[in-house]
C-alpha cells in the first residue's frame, strides 16, 4: 500500500468513528457517506476502509488513532478541508451533530493542526 493509499485508507477510518462515536451507525450518516464517496477520486478506498472496520467492529478510539497517525505520517494534504467538509455533512445526517461527534471532530482537527504546528517550528525555529 502507498503512503497515500494508507492516508485514504484512514478516512475511512476517522468517518467510521464518527459514525460509530454516539453509539451506533445510523443508516442517515451511512447512506450520507456512500453518496459523499462517490463523488471523491479515492471514494472507493475510503468506502472500503470503513466497511472494513465496520465488519472488525473496531472500537472508536483504535480506528481514530490509527487514522490520527497515518495523517500525522503523511503530512499535509489539499484533501484534509475536503475531509473535515465530509465528517460534519454526515454528522448533520442524522438530525443534528451529537456532542460526541463535534468533540471528535474537534479534537482530530485540533491533533492534526497541533502535529503540524510542532513540524514546522522544529524545521524553522524562531531566533
Amino acid at each position: 500500500m502507498t503512503a497515500k493509499e494508507r492516508l485514504y485508507d484512514s478516512f475511512g477510518e476517522l468517518l467510521y468513528a464518527l459514525c460509530q462515536v454516539d453509539g451506533a451507525i445510523q443508516e442517515a450518516e451511512k447512506n450520507k457517506l456512500e453518496n459523499l464517496l462517490k463523488k471523491h477520486s479515492y471514494g472507493q478506498k475510503i468506502w472500503w476502509s470503513f466497511n472494513y472496520e465496520e465488519a472488525r467492529a473496531t472500537t472508536v478510539d483504535i480506528a481514530y488513532d490509527k487514522a490520527l497517525e497515518a495523517c500525522k505520517f503523511y503530512g499535509p494534504n489539499p484533501d484534509y478541508p475536503d475531509l473535515f467538509i465530509m465528517l460534519n455533512e454526515i454528522a448533520a445526517a442524522s438530525n443534528s451533530i451529537s456532542t460526541e461527534e463535534e468533540q471528535l471532530i474537534n479534537n482530530f482537527e485540533k491533533a492534526l493542526k497541533q502535529h503540524f504546528i510542532e513540524q514546522y517550528e522544529r524545521k524553522y525555529p524562531r531566533r
